[in-house]
């Protein structure tokens, strides 16, 4: 008997259609649909691929302000003439890079075939603009002062608004940083941004009652969540970076030392 051909080769399952807004209830005639772009479209992708394939997991902690406001007020005088202001997301910039440098294993990104640990804490930062988000990235963090990444900060948000960034500006980081603290949201939570191992987002500074040596006081509050990429980063590493980036914010001195 002759040998029997080979089975054709199964065909690839089609993609079901995403349903209509109709389909779901919303009739057509009752709103205006603005079409996506391609930015919105590539975000869109990028952030439905990472929810579907990075196993987040967050992190909460608190961090007391008042410190820092002082020094920023004293810093911002002194680089006044120089025409610099210093924000609080700049010093939060600069303690996220040396909270990665103090706790390398947070400094991170899964490939299939390793774990990259990486070697400078290029620190990307979320800037809203028309259309979408972009997140034009501070290299080198560890290594520059809070002027400097003032300087780098304000510039690279104001051309990412004017969509004159490069793409390696804004490709790649190790690390991002996303804050709505100035919209007055408290607490929040990001999606990654592949391939970074975490994000940290940032709340709103707010009077809240604290307890100090055992009495009721006042002081200004910020919460930060820290998301991981759990096949990267599991709950003790993320735990002891957060703990290794309170400390400079609490004491923001220690970043000029």
């Amino acid at each position: 008997a002759s040998a029997s051909a080979p089975a054709a080769a199964a065909a690839p399952a089609a993609v079901k259609p995403a349903p209509s807004l109709a389909q779901l209830g919303i009739p057509d005639g009752t709103y205006d649909l603005v079409p996506l772009d391609g930015m919105r479209k590539a975000i869109a992708r990028r952030l439905v691929d990472s929810v579907n394939n990075v196993p987040h997991f967050p992190l909460f902690i608190d961090v007391e302000l008042d410190a820092l406001m002082a020094a920023r007020a004293q810093i911002n005088k002194m680089l006044e003439p120089r025409g610099i202001k210093v924000s609080v997301n700049d010093f939060v910039i600069k303690a996220a890079a040396m909270a990665l440098k103090a706790v390398p294993e947070a400094n991170a990104s899964y490939t299939p075939e390793g774990i990259a640990m990486h070697h400078n804490a290029d620190v990307s930062m979320a800037v809203a603009i028309d259309g979408g988000l972009i997140t034009p990235i501070i290299r080198k963090a560890e290594t520059k002062g809070l002027a400097q990444i003032a300087t780098e900060s304000k510039d690279l948000a104001k051309r990412a608004r004017d969509r004159k960034l490069k793409p390696e500006e804004f490709q790649g980081g190790t690390f991002s940083v996303s804050n709505l603290g100035m919209f007055g949201i408290k607490q929040f939570t990001s999606i990654i941004n592949e391939p970074q191992g975490c994000i940290m987002s940032v709340g709103a500074g707010e009077k809240r009652p604290v307890v100090k040596n055992g009495e009721l006081a006042v002081a200004t509050v910020m919460t930060v969540t820290l998301t991981c990429d759990h096949r990267v980063v599991d709950g003790a590493v993320g735990a002891r970076f957060l703990q290794a980036f309170k400390p400079l914010l609490e004491d923001p001195l220690s970043m000029l030392a």
